[in-house]
């Protein structure tokens, strides 16, 4: 999976938000604001990587267990595919 064109990743004062710019404000209407572990999932989505890669890199950077990790992920990326912003 990859974050489609046109959907960055910006910092607003303390907060980590995912904008649309150019073409893609057509797919995202406002902004959706990520946590500390969505902005981690976030970056590894814009270099290509897998659901269990995600899911991997859960478990290994913040120590839950897989099961936890997969379904984690899970429900990360279904607002991210509603709003478009996923190319697989």
């Amino acid at each position: 999976m990859k974050i489609k064109k046109g959907f960055v990743l910006r910092k607003v004062g303390k907060e980590q938000v995912v904008v649309a710019v150019g073409a893609a404000m057509k797919d995202l209407n406002g902004l959706i604001k990520l946590n500390e572990s969505g902005t981690f999932l976030w970056k590894r989505l814009e270099k290509g990587a897998s659901e269990e890669e995600l899911a991997a890199a859960l478990v290994k950077e913040y120590g839950i267990a897989a099961d936890q990790a997969a379904k984690d992920v899970s429900a990360f990326l279904v607002p991210l595919k509603e709003a478009g912003c996923i190319a697989s």
